[in-house]
């Protein structure tokens, strides 16, 4: 009876710091996402958005930005390996990203001690090798300490990489107790064996195939606390001369009454997408799923829904009919890979194909990121367009036409981190300046938060430390939070509705840990200001609650 009693006087306390914080007299706590705001008419400045998603993807495949091939001959590898990663999330946080896209399944096997797939070469150099530790433990956890969205990237159907970097078309090559060398009917080569850049994949039209791949990637799924399930652009190959996709016996056996070869092929994917996003929220409803593919679907010569672009066609050539992704809603997000400049380019302009996605996910719930070419960007292979700076900056400008438009992916970390021509700053200094919280995703499941009560705003050497308590945190009906953001105005006042509807005033966020108080230092506060704070709550797909009542700092 005595812990009924003090559960209810908290959820009163709780409740009654809430009412006091929708008062007329303390408008701060009106609903502060921008959304919300909207009949306001507040004046959101297209520099500092409240929410958008920012990431870059970490490459693990040949070992390109995580873990280096030089951290595995160092003599302490796993130190080495783990301090890479840390460096990866120190520039995370310097940009004001807020999740990052790691590459945990690149050549069909794992960083994780999966029970189906072997270990990664690119972890220790061998195929199979046990590297000594968890990676993706390690991976999941550092990056909720910096509050940085975990987005586990799998590449579902790649066995392996063209020699001399990998296996190339030799089974024999692969880890000893991998899947493809005792079920090699279920692989091909593409292109054939003994031509340049052959490798292996498993075979997407082989129902058993398909039923391996999602098990061994729901298994990182259930395991770990990821916040997304990620593809890219592989499912099968990209076409190479001539050569022809070699699957004429899964096609007599498994064609479910197709009779049009590229329509079955599709139509796998298609399964794949759809079966894949089923167990993903069958086992975890809160994980989201995104696919991140090749940046046109088809050009309006082939369909009258297509681009106005002339270029390759991920329906045709891939079998990825994105579009139908989006309509039918079986993501929850799509990065398409617009790795082309602004203008003067009619097979793939930039500023042609960022409508097309606008309109293409309009009317659905499925949200718009954009991919980035960072490595592009001040390398004169790629043309005279890349050596402008400011290239990837008015990318980011243009995306601000299309509301649609909800962030970017920077591929990949290593050409974030390099800046050539000083292009990461330009569109860090103008996109990034501020932080925001990633969009949340209304049509997954959500509970009601209660506002936290500040506790404590104390100056000190290093800032301003504010402590709070999140009370009725998961009680009942009320949703757990799994962050915090925290607002700061100038002066002692009392907050308008829009002082929260962009990050004009978001200072930061911060991940809860376990315990009754939680604690932020603002180490941004100037000496002798005065300030007003205050904290919302925010639950692991970002819905925010109501805003604190404010605490005064003089």
């Amino acid at each position: 009876m005595k812990a009924t009693r003090l559960r209810a006087a908290g959820l009163a306390v709780a409740l009654l710091g809430a009412l006091v914080a929708v008062s007329p007299t303390a408008a701060s706590a009106a609903e502060p996402d921008a959304a919300r705001t909207a009949t306001t008419s507040c004046a959101i400045d297209p520099a500092t958005p409240k929410r958008q998603f920012r990431a870059m993807w970490i490459s693990s495949v040949v070992n390109i930005d995580w873990p280096t091939k030089a951290s595995q001959t160092d003599p302490d590898r796993i130190a080495a390996q783990k301090a890479e990663y840390l460096g990866w999330l120190d520039l995370a946080d310097r940009l004001n990203h807020n999740a990052v896209v790691v590459q945990v399944r690149p050549t069909a096997d794992a960083f994780w001690p999966s029970p189906y797939e072997p270990w990664s070469e690119y972890l220790t150099g061998v195929r199979g090798q046990d590297p000594g530790w968890d990676p993706l433990a390690f991976l999941v956890e550092q990056a909720h300490l910096r509050n940085l969205e975990f987005h586990a990237w799998f590449n579902p159907y790649r066995i392996s990489m063209p020699l001399p970097q990998g296996a190339g078309a030799d089974l024999t090559a692969l880890a000893p107790n991998h899947p493809a060398r005792q079920h090699p009917e279920w692989t091909f080569a593409y292109p054939p064996a003994g031509v340049a850049g052959s490798r292996l994949y498993y075979n997407p039209g082989i129902p058993e195939v398909r039923e391996f791949v999602q098990t061994a990637m729901m298994d990182a799924v259930k395991r770990y606390d990821v916040d997304g399930v990620h593809f890219d652009d592989y499912f099968y190959p990209y076409p190479s001369g001539t050569h022809q996709v070699p699957d004429d016996a899964a096609f007599a056996a498994y064609n479910r009454g197709f009779t049009d070869r590229a329509d079955w092929r599709r139509d796998n994917i298609n399964l794949l997408i759809q079966e894949m996003n089923g167990k993903i929220k069958a086992a975890k409803p809160w994980v989201k799923f995104g696919v991140s593919p090749f940046g046109i679907w088809r050009n309006a010569s082939a369909d009258p829904a297509g681009s106005d672009t002339t270029g390759s066609q991920s329906y045709d050539i891939i079998s990825a009919d994105t579009r139908k992704w989006v309509k039918q809603e079986w993501i929850d997000y799509i990065v398409p890979q617009l790795y082309w400049h602004i203008g003067q380019y009619p097979a793939a302009d930039y500023a042609r194909l960022v409508p097309w996605w606008a309109e293409t996910v309009r009317g659905t719930r499925v949200q718009l990121y954009i991919g980035q070419a960072d490595y592009k960007s001040g390398d004169p292979a790629y043309g005279s367009f890349w050596m402008n700076p400011r290239e990837l900056s008015d990318h980011l400008t243009l995306n601000r036409s299309y509301p649609e438009v909800l962030g970017n992916v920077h591929f990949s970390a290593v050409q974030v981190r390099t800046n050539r021509l000083g292009a990461t700053d330009i569109y860090a200094g103008e996109h990034y300046s501020r932080p925001a919280l990633v969009p949340a995703m209304p049509h997954l499941p959500k509970k009601p938060l209660l506002p936290p009560v500040v506790t404590g705003a104390q100056r000190q050497d290093d800032g301003v430390r504010l402590s709070w308590r999140q009370l009725a945190d998961g009680v009942g009906p009320l949703g757990k939070a799994t962050s915090y953001a925290i607002y700061r105005l100038d002066g002692n006042r009392l907050a308008e509705r829009c002082d929260f509807a962009d990050a004009a005033h978001l200072v930061g966020t911060v991940r809860a840990t376990p315990g009754a108080v939680r604690t932020f230092t603002d180490t941004t506060a100037e000496a002798g200001k005065r300030y007003t704070y205050h904290v919302t709550a925010l639950d692991r797909l970002a819905n925010e609650s109501l805003v604190s009542p404010p605490r005064f700092v003089r």
